[in-house]
């Protein structure tokens, strides 16, 4: 039980993938799973930091090289669009098998863009509260080894949407949904995840999740969502006199976005299919503080029409149990 419990504490901090999911750049990085894998009742509190610096334009699967496009292009060329969320959560694991998150995250997204008919660039610094997510588990399915739970949740439309253009050509403009702190939309979502040890010294955590949107608002509709991870973790690395404390991991992200749709909705540049691998670290600091730090690289990347993606993805974060 106590290789259970640190392990399934060390699995607190494997988040799904944070990937493009617009052309625009919009990003949210998954937190679904961030504080459920518990053994134990408890309460957690999590500070995380997210960064996603989509700096490469692309189509398909192919670069786009900004100096072969003549200007004023045809189209709207993006520039680049550093993402950056901290996000603030609350776990509690009740005395049976129910638990239940909310995660709320802060935005701060630069954008620079050359709009069609255009040669200079327009800007933009989104910055707000995103989405709140509520979701609730159920770890009933666990049996003695694994920790095997359901979750369903809502994604509630708390982020502002109607954030404008800051300079350049599109000043006062307003700006693109994807780059929105919020989607304005009620969003649905559905998960479930899986803990077992592989021996004495290895854990496999595979989890899973689809976020479906509810309704459309102001002619927006994000396009739904599906993501996947398979992660191992080694539980007897030793460094020094940390043996037990220090958790490495390797993660296979994915990430498959549909189109959104609505008049306001950039449909034929957004969607598209990604593939991250993730090394990371978990460090036990104390019995109840914990931090970790991670760094996912693409294997494929795949969007539909023009879109910036990311080349690395950081994210780094503490967790106080209680």
């Amino acid at each position: 039980m106590r290789a259970l419990s640190l392990a399934a504490l060390s699995a607190a901090f494997t988040p799904i993938p944070a990937f493009a999911c617009a052309s625009c750049g919009c990003t949210f990085t998954s937190d679904w799973l961030s504080q459920g894998l518990v053994t134990q009742p408890g309460q957690a509190v999590t500070i995380r930091y997210d960064f996603i610096p989509q700096s490469r334009l692309q189509s398909g699967t192919d670069p786009i090289d900004f100096k072969t496009v003549a200007l004023p292009p045809k189209r709207e060329i993006e520039r680049r669009t550093d993402n950056h969320y901290l996000t603030f959560a609350y776990d509690r694991q009740f005395a049976s098998d129910w638990g239940i998150n909310v995660a709320l995250p802060v935005i701060w997204r630069p954008h620079r863009t050359i709009a069609e008919d255009t040669t200079e660039e327009t800007r933009s610094n989104g910055k707000g509260i995103g989405d709140l997510r509520v979701q609730v588990r159920w770890q009933g399915l666990s049996r003695p080894g694994s920790v095997t739970g359901l979750q369903v949740g809502l994604v509630l439309p708390t982020g502002p949407f109607h954030r404008t253009f800051s300079s350049g050509p599109g000043a006062g403009e307003t700006i693109d949904r994807g780059l929105q702190p919020g989607t304005g939309t009620v969003q649905a979502l559905i998960g479930a995840y899986h803990y077992r040890r592989l021996g004495s010294k290895v854990a496999l955590i595979v989890q899973g999740q689809v976020t479906v949107p509810l309704a459309k608002r102001e002619g927006f509709r994000p396009g739904a969502v599906g993501e996947a991870s398979l992660s191992l973790q080694y539980l007897d690395f030793k460094l020094g006199s940390t043996r037990g404390r220090l958790i490495p991991e390797i993660q296979i992200n994915t990430r498959i976005s549909g189109h959104e749709s609505g008049l306001a909705s950039d449909q034929e540049n957004s969607g598209g299919e990604q593939v991250y691998i993730a090394p990371a670290i978990n460090a036990k600091i104390t019995p109840t503080l914990s931090v970790y730090a991670r760094v996912q690289v693409p294997l494929y990347q795949r969007v539909s029409g023009y879109q910036l993606v990311p080349r690395m993805v950081g994210s780094t974060g503490i967790q106080v149990r209680f």
